[in-house]
């Protein structure tokens, strides 16, 4: 008798779906641009070098034999007037220079002003308008974050002792440059308005520069706000 097999059915692999990974886009924020503070620095860099390259010889400036004493108050006026229009630059370089050597003496204060410099330009000059500063999970806005950036001008001015060394290195530097004008006579100069007015465009016109970035940065700021 023969033994008759159970049939064998046909065994169906269901067909394996490829494994869906789930793809997580890594949403990584846009880096801060930076062209705005790099055409800021570069200007200060244009503006600096065009006005050094327009300044008086320094021999000419401690020339010895152009020095005597002022006959009155009024000729020592007068002096300054005129040695302050001549070298105009080579007084400013001197100013910027005891103002850097009074806080490379300071370096707390050095420190401190840069810091100060550093949290105004990555938390609101330089910042794009479409970022808001975050900060231990809470969303400061424009008007809250120049609020703390004043306060920490007045505290870091007013309270410690980077007010102090700035204003004493101003200070010294006038002095050193009123006497000096007082003291040089300026009989030898040669001043004429085009002179003059070449001087003024040097680097004095970073000032203005400054100030009109300041008023467009400052409507700019009051129309985002």
């Amino acid at each position: 008798m023969a033994s008759t097999a159970p049939p064998i059915l046909p065994l169906t692999t269901p067909q394996s779906t490829p494994a869906t990974i789930p793809t997580t886009a890594q949403s990584s924020d846009p880096p801060i641009a930076t062209p705005a503070f790099r055409a800021f620095i570069t200007r200060i860099h244009d503006q600096i070098k065009d006005g050094l390259a327009q300044r008086r010889p320094w021999a000419e400036l401690v020339d010895r034999s152009a020095f005597s004493k002022p006959e009155s108050i009024a000729d020592a006026t007068t002096r300054i007037r005129k040695n302050y229009s001549y070298f105009r630059v080579n007084y400013l370089a001197f100013l910027a220079i005891v103002l850097l050597f009074s806080l490379f003496s300071h370096p707390f204060s050095l420190l401190t002003l840069a810091s100060l410099f550093a949290a105004w330009s990555f938390f609101y000059l330089f910042k794009p308008a479409d970022r808001p500063v975050v900060l231990f999970g809470r969303t400061f806005s424009d008007r809250e974050t120049l609020g703390v950036l004043i306060i920490m001008s007045i505290f870091v001015v007013f309270l410690t002792n980077v007010g102090s060394v700035l204003m004493s290195a101003l200070v010294v530097g006038a002095a050193i440059v009123g006497a000096h004008g007082a003291f040089r006579a300026p009989e030898d100069l040669f001043l004429d308005d085009q002179d003059s007015a070449g001087q003024s465009t040097g680097l004095l016109s970073f000032l203005g520069v400054a100030t009109s970035n300041a008023a467009a940065a400052a409507a700019a700021t009051s129309a985002r706000v």
